[in-house]
């Protein structure tokens, strides 16, 4: 009995990988569950409030619950098919509330980043596998999702299974991505794996040098300007809706009596308010909307269709006829989301300072140009797809069309874009430069020889101390702070009282370009060795700083992605077998080891040899007091 219990295999390593496996998938299908589940019992909830407060209940729960099904799957982008029509043909419904995608991107987004489990500490256990949460989640999701549409197909309002088949798994796996890669800390690797799929111009402008800045300005410019023209539109609609609100309120009170009814319609607008929104904002862009096939609304002409259902925001509609200066002033909402990009490309072209330091230009003014085009390009895809989002039809013939026009909407939002912030952006880019001179031309000194905490301070480039400049070689910082603070304690009597200005004519006299150091009390020079005449600062800029920058619309040479191990290869022969490790490649600010990828580490610190004229600087490790 032992001899068998001894050679019989073991299970305990593939039980600790199901025990380390499954329950993390478990737990993300029961999440993608829970998250469709709750999506659709507010919905339900809510329906079956009304249906039970109306005073006309017809259909009974069963009615109550199918149209709770079909407007969930509505809130995906879903297109319904409503049978009960007077003509008996099925007529499409496609016009998705805004407001209510928000739910169930929300819900899946909320479940897949709680199903990774991330540990707040580094002593927790680690997180779920990326990819197992996003399968579980989209797996349960989908699940929930299936059996909701096939629960719909049943009544009067029914799903068209093309669009089940695309939207529902397009919100869920778009929205669990989102959850997965938050929870994650937004790491940078997915998406630039994924936009490896781009062509080579494009991929040069997202992978080239300066790459993360670039991108990252022109997504927040494109946020701003978005968010702009949502708000103009907001403000067009709501105006539009105080100057016809004798229409809107009859309209109102004309559809249902009861309030019940009334609550309905209300509930009803203020989900499509945000649909409503970005139909004024293309409305203010120029191409406007249409009311049915045939029947544009713009600032220049409005031709509505004439036998519109009675509904509040349909009555703020501007009139038939052509358009006038109230109708012109719209088109103050693109100028403004231009100007807005334009400020925040402008902003992001310029190097955040360091106290005391001068404001510096990060790109050139082409390129800052460069990074205002791609802000138009993306602003334009982006309020595209909300466009197609916004619009849908209500019917057939007449009403095949409903909302604004992508393609149109997206390119007068790219041309507004690129007309309007490329301007603003050279403009605020040379504001923010000429002011940054005329205030700060130079790193203000720190005081004299006899200063606080007894330091003998040296400006950037080798000026003198008080401010003078006269001193070109006075620029003085002794190897080690406990040698300038005990001369600067000594320093308080009889030699405490000798100004900057004096130091610096001494200087002068031994000789332009030498840095001078005192010894704790006797005033002897320590032997400090040569440094050429406005370079005592060197030691101290950023070793990258000398570079010229990349083009990144040059050739992909600098490509990370495709080309890092053509680098590695080039690094490899770079510091010969003989060479010290601190005069390596990477040690030296005027050659550093890699100069070319996207995201070069920052040295640490950089000091003067003692026995060199040339700054040495260590990438690695913290470079060694010199005495």
């Amino acid at each position: 009995m032992t001899l068998l219990t001894a050679r019989r295999p073991s299970l305990s390593p593939l039980l600790a990988r199901m025990r380390d496996r499954e329950p993390g998938l478990a737990a993300s299908l029961l999440a993608g569950a829970v998250a469709a589940g709750l999506g659709f019992a507010s919905f339900a909830a809510l329906l079956m409030l009304l249906w039970v407060s109306s005073p006309y209940p017809d259909s009974g729960p069963g009615g109550a619950l199918h149209v709770a099904a079909a407007l969930w799957l509505l809130a995906h982008g879903v297109e319904l098919v409503r049978t009960d029509t007077l003509s008996g043909v099925p007529m499409p419904v496609g016009v998705t509330p805004l407001l209510l995608l928000a739910l169930p991107v929300w819900r899946v987004y909320r479940a897949a980043r709680d199903a990774v489990d991330a540990p707040e500490d580094a002593d927790g256990p680690p997180p779920v596998p990326a990819r197992t949460v996003w399968t579980g989640v989209v797996l349960g999701y989908l699940g929930v999702g299936g059996a909701i549409a096939l629960y719909c197909s049943g009544g009067e309002l029914r799903a068209s299974w093309p669009w089940v088949t695309v939207c529902l798994p397009l919100v869920a796996a778009g929205s669990a991505a989102a959850g997965v890669w938050s929870a994650y800390g937004c790491p940078r690797e997915p998406v630039l794996s994924m936009l490896t799929v781009l062509p080579g111009p494009v991929r040069r402008v997202v992978f080239g040098a300066d790459a993360r800045a670039r991108v990252g300005t022109a997504v927040r410019a494109t946020g701003a300007a978005t968010a702009v023209l949502f708000g103009g539109g907001a403000l067009v609609l709501g105006v539009s809706l105080v100057w016809h609100g004798g229409a809107a309120q009859a309209s109102f009170l004309q559809l249902t009596e009861g309030w019940t009814g009334r609550f309905a319609v209300l509930v009803l607008g203020i989900a499509l308010i945000p649909n409503a929104a970005v139909w004024a904002a293309s409305y203010a862009l120029g191409p406007g909307f249409l009311l049915g096939a045939g029947h544009g609304v713009n600032p220049f002409a409005s031709d509505p269709a004439p036998l519109l259902p009675p509904f509040p925001l349909l009555a703020a509609v501007p009139d038939a006829g052509a358009g006038s200066l109230p109708n012109w002033l719209a088109g103050l909402v693109p100028v403004a989301a231009g100007g807005m990009a334009g400020w925040f490309v402008a902003r992001g072209a310029m190097e955040r300072p360091e106290p005391g330091e001068a404001v510096a230009a990060r790109w050139s003014a082409a390129r800052t140009g460069g990074v205002m085009l791609l802000t138009a390009t993306v602003c334009a895809a982006a309020f595209a797809l909300l466009a197609e989002l916004a619009g849908g039809p209500l019917g057939v013939a007449a009403l095949a069309r409903f909302g604004p026009v992508w393609w149109q909407t997206g390119g007068a939002v790219g041309a507004w874009t690129a007309v309007c912030g490329v301007p603003v952006a050279l403009v605020v880019r040379g504001w923010l430069v000429w002011r940054g001179r005329t205030r700060g031309g130079s790193i203000p000194a720190q005081g004299t020889g006899a200063g606080q905490d007894g330091k003998a301070s040296a400006s950037n480039f080798g000026a003198a101390a008080d401010g003078t400049g006269n001193g070109p070689g006075k620029a003085e910082e002794p190897t080690t702070g406990e040698g300038t603070a005990t001369a600067g304690a000594e320093h308080q009597g009889a030699e405490g009282g000798r100004s900057g200005e004096e130091e610096g004519r001494e200087g002068h006299d031994e000789g332009a370009g030498k840095a001078r150091g005192k010894e704790p009390g006797t005033g002897k020079n320590l032997g400090r060795p040569e440094t050429a005449p406005g370079t005592a600062g060197a030691a101290e800029e950023d070793p990258y700083e000398i570079l010229p920058a990349d083009d990144p619309f040059g050739p992909d040479w600098s490509d990370d992605l495709t080309h890092a191990a053509r680098w590695t290869a080039v690094r490899e022969p770079a510091a010969p077998r003989d060479t010290p490790d601190d005069c390596r490649p990477g040690s030296s600010p005027t050659a550093p080891a890699w100069p070319l990828l996207p995201e070069r580490p920052r040295p640490a610190s950089t000091e003067a040899a003692p026995d060199s004229a040339e700054p040495v600087t260590d990438t690695t490790e913290q470079p060694p007091e010199s005495h």
